[in-house]
């Protein structure tokens, strides 16, 4: 145990740097987290980038933290499977000669690995002079059963790259004189998403291996699917319809599969932040949950090395959803044959990515009876009772 722990922890025998982009947007909260004595769980999409974050937070750390009072584990590796989290603490403490009033910061990767972690990390909280920090790729993580930490945790969501950080991590730098590069580069990505290793390295094997990772680990194995080809392809079939409306009933005979378990799928994978479904805007709550759905995958990135890059505008749609999905409940508009692409709180946007924008492209957008309306698309027009916005400007809200 001691000799694993000593490999988890490098920073106990020595300078520890990461030499990773650092997600300044992230190490922010996290910092602001430290002096809490509730558990901060970081969750999100496997290979979003919580790992290295909490590293980068760690390499901060120790600016001001003894070395000895920070543990970090990932919990999937096997030598943890046998130990409970209050014995490898124990351990800790007995290597530092660490007494159980000093406090010290535990970091658990991976935690929803661990049997029962809400309960031990419970009793952590409960006895122990502890700060910890726990991530996981899914949202089951304290979504099923999180009595035991109600009024103990806080959660942070860690997405992937926004349009600065891309910028970032291509490691291009606009000058002011060159600001009409933005557009270009927002067409890559448009394209590429914000996936980090992927935009690092621009390699589809690895966005496949990710989706794989999700659909056979974070799914199949959690749930024990008995048919998980059916749930990769309902997967398949339903980002070939970012953005479009669709039945669970037209799906269910597509894959020939009951409704109730292409509804029970498509919970699974919304709950890993792989998908995110919204509904119809009506007053009606019957007819909110029993109108067609429509679907927008977490990352574009994904969606273009599944499917191919076929449509701009679905892709600009797909971005405009991930940028306002935190902001409120979100739903579409569609009656009489009219339809806008997003309706939250006081505003209808719609989502038209061209050069040119005229009447008919108004047209939807202006029958609705909502105060405030937004078109979204490439190049400033005249506005008339609609503000129309470039993307590039869109995503800075």
């Amino acid at each position: 145990m001691q000799e694993i722990l000593y490999q988890f922890n490098p920073w106990w025998e020595g300078k520890f740097e990461t030499n990773t982009i650092k997600r300044e947007l992230y190490l922010k909260k996290l910092k602001n987290e430290l002096e809490s004595k509730e558990i901060t769980f970081i969750i999100g999409l496997r290979r979003v980038g919580k790992t290295t974050i909490i590293y980068q937070l760690i390499e901060d750390m120790l600016k001001d933290v003894d070395y000895k009072k920070i543990l970090y584990l990932s919990l999937d590796h096997p030598a943890f499977d046998k130990n409970t989290l209050l014995d490898i603490l124990k351990e800790y403490r007995t290597i530092h000669k660490l007494g159980i009033k000093e406090k010290v910061f535990l970091f658990f990767d991976e935690v929803h690995i661990k049997k029962d972690f809400e309960r031990e990390l419970k009793i952590l909280y409960d006895i122990e002079n502890v700060k910890i920090f726990a991530s996981g790729s899914s949202s089951l993580v304290i979504k099923h059963k999180s009595s035991f930490l109600v009024g103990r945790y806080n959660k942070i969501l860690v997405e992937p790259l926004n349009f600065d950080e891309f910028l970032k991590f291509k490691n291009i730098k606009i000058q002011q004189s060159e600001i009409y590069l933005l557009d270009r580069y927002l067409e890559d990505y448009l394209v590429i998403g914000g996936i980090p290793e992927y935009v690092l390295k621009n390699n589809p094997e690895y966005v496949l291996e990710l989706v794989e990772g999700i659909i056979y680990k974070d799914v199949v194995g959690k749930y024990g699917v008995k048919n998980p080809d059916v749930i990769k392809k309902l997967f398949l079939l339903l980002i070939e319809r970012v953005g479009n409306r669709f039945t669970f009933n037209k799906i269910a005979k597509i894959l020939d599969i009951s409704i109730d378990t292409v509804r029970q799928y498509i919970t699974y994978l919304e709950e890993t932040f792989l998908l995110y479904t919204i509904l119809k805007y009506s007053k009606s709550m019957n007819e909110r949950i029993y109108a067609p759905k429509k679907m927008y995958v977490a990352d574009n990135g994904i969606k273009t090395v599944l499917t191919g890059f076929k449509n701009g505008g679905i892709l600009a749609e797909n971005l405009v959803f991930l940028n306002i999905k935190n902001k409120g409940e979100i739903f579409y508009y569609f009656h009489d044959g009219k339809e806008v692409d997003f309706v939250i709180g006081d505003k209808a946007i719609e989502v038209k990515y061209k050069d040119e924008i005229n009447e008919e492209d108004l047209k939807q957008i202006k029958s609705i009876k909502i105060k405030n309306k937004i078109l979204v698309s490439k190049k400033t027009a005249s506005k008339n009772s609609v503000e129309i916005m470039p993307l590039i400007e869109f995503l800075k809200l």
